[in-house]
């Protein structure tokens, strides 16, 4: 028996689903109002084709995955916040961190103003260079800055002690910051040429490859080296002494013409309270005030030249790693370049001392070439991309040089 379909219930034409009304249920693929027929099935298909969705993407990662992501996620998070917050200067600075804390900067600075001469427009200028740029530094690294007043004063009744004071300094330092180990001392006319570099990397990670005891190496004094008296033991007429990093008290460079005081460093110890009490004495200063020409220094030259137990403590540093010169210093009047002594752009030099600038030369215009020079050297990906690019394309269109 043939069964033939009765006609729909429903106006309209088709069939209800099976056990639903009409207003309970969805009917077969019938338009009840005439138009064309919409399936929720089509249109997810449709939908699928335009673009898959996102929860799709995530329901489909493996569960190791998502762990992976988060993660990274996190480790993300916590990298931006370390180098976007004081935990960075706090860790640079702790001594269970990188050590900051062990380090002073010491810089002699003309804070009040002239005593001896009235003080210009450009010596303020140089102190306020000097000074931001040390005060950057030293944040930067979490190093502590001592800026102390080297005006003449007059400590004596007959007599005025310019920069003998820096000893004086030194020790008063120590004294202010008993949890620190190294002081470097800087005279004003000085420039952090690479703020990038920590002195630990720089320096004392690995003290013994940069200094040399044995004065030999470059000796433009002359000294007699090592001592060779037959009361000495091995270790005084040897010429590096114990050749022991931990033993070295006191660092410093020697340009052409003997001992440099413009950068150097002392660490603290019985060792170091002893020569600077010797080396601020009256009595020694008295001796040669009237024919040392470089004060301090010459003192100190002489106390290595005659005290085996002051050699066996000093270690000398490449003059152009922390003291490095500008051409128009110590060159003799040749006009050349020394590849000891002077600047050296190319190799990325850490500091450099505009030593003498007062006694003919332009000290302001020193300091303002080499601010801008180190700031040139140090830029960073977008201020390269605006100065190099960007106003470079607007000279050429132009004719006019801009500074963004």
């Amino acid at each position: 028996m043939s069964l033939s379909r009765s006609p729909s219930p429903v106006p309209g034409g088709g069939w209800s689903s099976p056990g639903l009304n009409i207003h309970s249920g969805r009917t077969s693929p019938v338009n009840l109002s005439g138009g064309p027929v919409a399936w929720d099935s089509a249109k997810m298909r449709n939908h699928n084709i335009n673009g898959y969705p996102i929860r799709s993407v995530f329901g489909r990662m493996g569960r190791k995955f998502k762990i992976r992501l988060l993660i990274a996620a996190i480790v993300l998070f916590c990298v931006i916040v370390f180098f976007n917050s004081p935990l960075l200067t706090y860790w640079r600075r702790a001594s269970w961190g990188y050590g900051g804390e062990k380090f002073v900067i010491i810089l002699g600075a003309n804070v009040g103003g002239g005593v001896m001469d009235w003080k210009g427009a450009r010596e303020w200028a140089i102190e306020r260079d000097s000074v931001r740029n040390k005060k950057k530094y030293a944040a930067k690294w979490g190093y502590e800055l001592e800026i102390v007043d080297m005006s003449t004063k007059k400590r004596y009744a007959h007599e005025w002690r310019e920069s003998w004071e820096k000893v004086d300094y030194v020790r008063k330092t120590m004294r202010k910051y008993p949890n620190a180990e190294w002081f470097w001392w800087l005279d004003l006319n000085t420039f952090v040429m690479e703020p990038s570099y920590p002195l630990q990397r720089h320096l004392f990670e690995d003290l013994n490859k940069h200094v040399y005891r044995d004065i030999n190496e470059y000796n433009p004094l002359n000294i007699t080296h090592p001592l060779t008296d037959i009361y000495l033991d091995n270790e005084a007429q040897s010429p590096v002494g114990d050749n022991k990093a931990n033993s070295l008290n006191l660092l410093l460079t020697q340009d052409c013409s003997g001992f440099n005081l413009g950068s150097f460093f002392m660490r603290r110890s019985a060792w170091t309270e002893r020569i600077l009490d010797m080396w601020w004495d009256p009595v020694l200063y008295e001796q040669k005030h009237m024919e040392w020409e470089h004060k301090e220094q010459d003192a100190l030259e002489q106390m290595y030249t005659s005290l085996p137990w002051v050699r066996q403590h000093t270690g000398f540093l490449p003059q152009r790693m922390i003291n490095s010169f500008p051409p128009a210093a110590c060159d003799e009047g040749t006009g050349k370049v020394s590849t000891r002594h002077h600047y050296n752009g190319d190799e990325r030099d850490f500091l450099v001392n505009m030593a003498g600038c007062e006694w003919g030369r332009d000290c302001w215009g020193e300091m303002y070439h080499y601010r801008e020079f180190s700031y040139w050297l140090n830029r960073n990906p977008w201020e390269r991309f605006k100065e190099d690019l960007v106003a470079e394309i607007w000279f050429k269109i132009t004719g006019n040089r801009v500074k963004l």
